[in-house]
């Protein structure tokens, strides 16, 4: 072996990137003057992609994994351009980019100011939400010419910004354009990232860029608004509020009759308790009173007491007419044995004769006198 064979073989580079952070997305091979030995090895790994850059032109870009030896048939364009038609011996200058074509996680997106909506069953409504969403280099030469330059390294964070904005007013378009009620969102949550993924891959490319999954995780209401929500939603599980009251009073009750000061402060607590209560009670008698109980009167109008029963009433046919309801009491005097009468149940009219609850009512009525005899 000569010297200069052996003296070659000691300057054989090998041009790699090991990256050893999470949000590099390009990584300019670091090389004194950008001189590349001849016959240096390129290794390529998963989720990488290197692409040689000569006088401010991107040449050559191995797309794929591998272990690869510079030379005239590795660089095909950069040879044509320094004119090796046959190989050559001496090192070249070239800039070495590694593109991360790796996936880029959990990335922040989230709106700054409300979305404006008008919801079919509140109205006009405010809306803050928030998510991530994940990209990945999907054009490395497009990617290094229309956002990289001549970065040595950049990070995801440096676009970071910009592609949150992007995703922020594709989401309020969006969401403005699905008509999705507001309490109808947390159930298309899932559907609303999807959709927002399709729209929005075509502002994705020029940067070539790929946008591969964004998840909405929450869109919530302004304060004032998720307040008085849930006052309406605690309406609704209360229900019957009459009954509310009455627990709420027996409630009260117990606790001030465990009011400290011994028998004294406990019989002050149930007077305190009883009179709370009574009070309540009033107020629900007072609302629950129809209007004509009252007398058109405010105040503590008392109410009168209930109708009370009368028992079983008859309807009978006197003179050709119906009448009625009377009482059994009401009866008396009215019937004969033939006087026909219906009582509710019945299917049809009765002789009161043959009713036997009202026997005792025609047993002593004589029967109709006879009538007058002809003159003679």
């Amino acid at each position: 072996m000569g010297i200069w064979d052996k003296l070659r073989g000691e300057l054989v580079d090998v041009v790699e990137w090991i990256d050893d952070t999470r949000d590099t997305m390009v990584w300019r091979f670091p090389r004194y003057e950008n001189e590349i030995k001849n016959g240096a090895k390129l290794i390529v790994r998963e989720s990488q992609v290197a692409a040689f850059i000569n006088e401010g032109t991107l040449t050559d870009i191995f797309l794929f994994p591998g272990t690869f030896t510079l030379d005239t048939k590795n660089l095909p364009i950069l040879s044509t351009i320094r004119g090796w038609k046959h190989g050559f011996e001496s090192p070249f200058k070239a800039e070495v980019y590694f593109v991360s074509t790796r996936i880029f996680t959990d990335r922040k997106w989230g709106t700054k100011n409300p979305i404006m909506l008008r919801d079919p069953e509140f109205g006009p409504v405010r809306l803050r939400a928030f998510g991530t969403f994940a990209i990945k280099v999907s054009e490395p030469a497009t990617f290094l010419k229309n956002v990289v330059g001549t970065d040595g390294r950049f990070s995801v964070n440096e676009i970071g910004e910009q592609l949150r904005d992007m995703v922020v007013a594709r989401f309020a378009d969006a969401l403005g354009e699905s008509k999705i009620p507001v309490l109808d969102l947390a159930s298309n949550y899932d559907e609303l990232g999807k959709f927002l993924t399709q729209r929005i891959a075509p502002d994705f490319e020029p940067y070539g860029l790929q946008i591969v999954g964004l998840f909405v995780e929450n869109i919530s209401l302004p304060p004032e608004v998720e307040k008085a929500l849930d006052t309406r939603t605690s309406m609704g599980v209360i229900g019957d509020l009459s009954k509310y009251v009455q627990y709420q009073t027996g409630t009260a009750i117990g606790d001030a009759a465990r009011n400290p000061g011994g028998i004294a402060g406990a019989g002050a607590g149930m007077g305190a308790g009883f009179a709370m209560a009574n009070q309540m009670g009033q107020s629900m008698a007072g609302m629950n009173a129809p209007p004509q109980a009252t007398g058109g009167q405010q105040g503590n109008a008392q109410l009168p007491p209930p109708v009370p029963q009368i028992g079983q009433v008859y309807h009978v046919a006197l003179d050709g007419k119906q009448q009625g309801p009377f009482s059994m009491h009401d009866l008396r005097g009215k019937l004969t044995r033939d006087t026909l009468v219906w009582r509710p149940g019945m299917k049809e009219w009765k002789r009161a004769a043959d009713m036997r609850e009202l026997e005792e009512l025609v047993d002593n009525v004589p029967p109709p006198l006879p009538p007058p005899a002809p003159p003679r």
